[in-house]
Parts: structure tokens; C-alpha cells; sequence
């Protein structure tokens, strides 16, 4: 099989990350992929570099690629546009967020001119459907992380840093203040992982939460917002703690486990677990498969 991916992102975020995985996964099952992204993205330099071919994305490459390939994928928003404006098919689209699809012309041109939608949890198949996509053209299929390796428990108290005001930093810090901890907010994830002792994610919108799927991956304790998708993945007092958005609220979580370690480890271990049943590599690649071989089959 042939798959033509489109990624239109500037930074090596969640979806990224998953779009990686998946050519891998891909290429270790006999298929071939090839990668339209931007240039200078992290996503195209890391393709490149685990030898995944990669072109500059744009209407006139995409026109040139799509006639040789047997399933058009498109990762995001802009490259759904670009694929339905050059009338590619079968064209399947990843949705990861969980705002409500605009009501416009535009946009219902646009989502009745895909076969299939990839949608990264229930909570964002439930805006699909309420977008009014038929439940026959959407399947979920949860990201897959790799296993971690698990370290002793670290001393600081991490999250990411974001400019997006829904990601709720000042939330964090305001918690903190009242938590009577520092939190260190760290630009990457590896880095916020790497000698965690609690990992702290808050957001006001979230499709599913990959980066708290890797905290779990990697047996660090998590605190979540109860908001989108995570609750689908973090089961509030089994494998982390879900809050609401007020820094009482975080601050009460995050005392929590701080202050009883023997909880953190039993929270953390289940949910490495759960990870490793529920959220793999393996397992979303398959499911990715399955739908591109549903629509060949059509």
C-alpha cells in the first residue's frame, strides 16, 4: 500500500509525534509512505533522518504525488482543506481537537468531501457527530506511545511550557503558589519528564492529551484537567488525579500526592499498565490500518 501523509505543523507537538510513529509503524508492516510537510518543520527534519521520503508541502507537489498513491491522509486542518480542493481519494482526515466544527458553508463543504475521519477519542468523535459526519465515516483510534524507561522518583514538579493561554500555565502557577511548590515548566517533553515527580497538566480544551499518555508511559504521577479527552485516559484516583480548572482544586491534587508518595507510586504504576495494554504504538498503527484497508475495500 501506498500512503501520501499531510502535516501542515510548525512545531513538534502531540499530532506530530503520532504522524512519526505511524510512518514506522507503517514501513515495519511492508507499506510505503511518503511525507508532504514543511520544510523547515521538526516533523520533516525527523523523517528525513529515519529515511522517510519528504517533500516540501504544496498544491503543485501534492497534484504531482497523489497519482501514484492509495490512500491520502491528511494530519491536520489545513492539509483537510488542501486534499479536498485537489479533489483527493479516498481521503482520510485526523481530527485531534475538540472544538465544535465551524457552521459554515466552508466547513460543511469541506467535511462532506472526506471518506473517512480519524477522530483521537470519543470526546472528538462526539464533535463529529454533532458536525452531523456520519458515524459510518468515523472511527477513533487513540495515540500510542512507546514505553518509557521508568526512574526513581525525581524532586520537581513539572509541566509544559505553553504561549497558549488555554493551556492554563497561570492556573499552574497560581496553584503552585498555594501548593507551596515550584513548579518547573519545561519547553519539551523529555525534558519535563526527565526527573519528574509529578507531572501537572492543565488545559481548557483538550482532544485526548499524548504528552499525559507519555507521563504515564514513563511511570511518573499525573494531575489532569477533567476536561475533553483525558478523562478516557485518566481514570480520576486509579491511574492519576483529575481536577477541576481553579487552583485550589490543582493545588489540592497536587498536596495530594506529593504528600503521600505510597498513592503516587500506586497511581503511577497503574497507569504505565494501562498504558502499555490499552495505548500502544502497535495497536494505534493497527487500527489506522484497519481503515485505510476499509476504504480499499469500498
Amino acid at each position: 500500500m501506498h500512503v501520501l501523509h499531510l502535516d501542515s505543523g510548525r512545531q513538534m507537538r502531540g499530532g506530530q509525534y503520532q504522524v512519526l510513529a505511524l510512518l514506522e509503524g507503517l514501513r515495519a508492516a511492508g507499506h510505503e509512505s511518503v511525507l508532504l510537510a514543511r520544510d523547515d518543520a521538526p516533523l520533516a527534519a525527523r523523517s528525513r533522518e529515519r529515511g522517510f521520503v519528504v517533500e516540501p508541502l504544496g498544491f503543485r507537489r501534492f497534484a504531482s504525488r497523489v497519482r501514484w498513491t492509495d490512500v491520502v491522509h491528511a494530519h491536520d486542518a489545513h492539509t483537510h482543506t488542501l486534499a479536498v480542493l485537489a479533489g483527493a481519494r479516498p481521503l482520510v482526515v485526523a481530527r485531534r481537537v475538540d472544538f465544535p466544527v465551524r457552521d459554515s458553508l466552508v466547513s460543511r463543504w469541506k467535511y462532506a468531501h472526506a471518506d473517512f475521519f480519524i477522530a483521537v477519542s470519543q470526546c472528538v468523535n462526539r464533535t463529529l457527530l454533532a458536525a452531523g459526519v456520519e458515524p459510518s465515516r468515523i472511527a477513533v483510534v487513540y495515540d500510542g506511545v512507546e514505553p518509557r524507561p521508568v526512574e526513581a522518583a525525581g524532586s520537581r514538579v513539572a509541566s509544559l511550557y505553553s504561549d497558549d493561554p488555554g493551556k492554563g500555565m497561570a492556573l499552574v502557577r497560581a496553584a503552585a503558589e498555594r501548593a507551596r511548590v515550584e513548579v518547573h515548566f519545561a519547553r519539551d517533553l523529555d525534558s519535563a519528564l526527565s526527573g519528574a515527580r509529578l507531572f501537572v497538566y492543565i488545559t481548557s480544551r483538550e482532544g485526548l492529551g499524548s504528552a499525559v499518555l507519555a507521563a504515564m508511559a514513563a511511570g511518573v504521577p499525573v494531575v489532569a484537567s477533567r476536561v475533553g479527552g483525558l478523562p478516557e485516559i485518566v481514570v480520576d484516583n486509579e491511574t492519576g488525579l483529575l481536577t477541576e480548572n481553579d487552583p485550589d482544586s490543582i493545588a489540592g491534587a497536587m498536596r495530594r500526592l506529593l504528600d503521600d508518595p505510597a498513592l503516587a507510586t500506586r497511581l503511577a504504576a497503574r497507569a504505565r499498565a494501562r498504558v502499555e495494554k490499552e495505548f500502544t504504538v502497535d495497536r494505534m498503527v493497527c487500527d489506522t490500518l484497519r481503515v485505510y484497508q476499509r476504504l480499499l475495500a469500498c
